[in-house]
């Protein structure tokens, strides 16, 4: 089974059980904060359930219909599950609200306190291991479930205290406070997914990813490779594709351009720590590129060199060839 996929199962699987004891906790105590961390474990079992899917679709092999492969449905994912947590903050919000001006009885709260405590240890353990497993694959759900149970330890904690402050000072409404508090960390939380996942859809640039390939290409730098602009980058699951405009001497014959463009290539997979597909769309130089072309032997030079163009996020993003140092 891939390591993803086992990943998940189990998130899912601790997700059920910790469910039903956060279930078990608020039927003892009548919390209205402890049935908020407790709705917000139905969300996070739906998102483990969905992200299942998700990530069995992703690990599928490229065909006609998908030449990208299916590595989007991950974004999909992470938005359901932002959409999940947002709507679970606004109906915890409003139950909280109400609940602060018609308070229920509140009973058994420091064997409620415990058994969230217990909860939020084994979703820290499990959002680590998320997280984890989650990078070593380049898989955004599985960061997303990890940061996700993350945040719920951290609510859990939060709670502990909050329950604990509650049983000693038998200050009753601060009950609905905490939850209401709890709510918007909810509704935050799930507004940063969002983000991310639209980000993802809308084909957002990895920067980090084009930082990486910049220095990449400008430690290995080539006196052929003359400029290189237009460089962008798509995410689809694991994979990772970019595009570039690579300027070349523009008497090289089609097999010197297809060595150089597969040099690139070959450069940045061997480099890059994750599977890289490019495209690349090479340029003939012109004069104007000729004060900052370093072609030690050209045969066609019309400047003296000057010194070369440090490629940077900024100019190297740009659809279009730079002419000034």
């Amino acid at each position: 089974m891939h390591p993803t996929k086992k990943a998940i199962l189990i998130s899912l699987g601790i997700g059920v059980i910790l469910m039903l004891a956060k279930f078990v906790a608020f039927f003892i105590t009548h919390s209205n904060a402890i049935l908020t961390d407790a709705l917000e474990s139905i969300v996070n079992v739906l998102a483990s359930g969905f992200a299942f899917y998700s990530i069995y679709l992703s690990t599928l092999p490229k065909d006609e219909n998908h030449p990208y492969g299916h590595g989007k449905v991950e974004y999909f994912s992470a938005f359901i599950e932002g959409i999940l947590i947002f709507i679970a903050g606004i109906i915890i919000f409003f139950k909280s609200g109400y609940d602060l001006f018609f308070p229920s009885p509140i009973i058994q709260l420091l064997d409620g306190a415990f058994i969230i405590a217990g909860t939020g240890i084994v979703n820290c353990i499990i959002g680590f291991y998320l997280i984890r497993v989650g990078k070593k694959h380049f898989s955004i759900t599985l960061e997303a479930d990890g940061k996700h149970l993350l945040t719920d330890a951290l609510t859990s904690a939060g709670l502990f205290l909050g329950i604990l402050l509650i049983y000693f000072t038998q200050i009753m409404w601060l009950d609905s406070i905490i939850s209401l508090m709890l709510s918007m960390v909810i509704m935050y939380n799930g507004y940063r997914l969002l983000r991310r996942s639209i980000g993802g859809l809308m084909d957002e640039s990895n920067l980090e990813l084009v930082k990486e390939v910049i220095a990449i290409l400008s430690k290995n730098r080539q006196e052929s490779w003359i400029d290189i602009h237009n460089l962008r980058t798509q995410q689809y699951g694991p994979d990772i594709h970019v595009d570039c405009h690579v300027t070349l001497p523009y008497y090289y014959d089609l097999n010197q351009v297809h060595h150089e463009i597969s040099n690139i290539d070959k450069l940045i997979n061997s480099h890059a720590n994750r599977k890289t597909e490019f495209f690349i769309h090479a340029d003939p130089c012109i004069p104007a590129c000729c004060h900052y072309c370093k072609m030690s032997a050209c045969p066609v030079r019309q400047q003296a060199f000057q010194g070369e163009i440090v490629w940077t996020m900024e100019n190297v993003t740009k659809n279009q060839k730079h002419f000034d140092l």
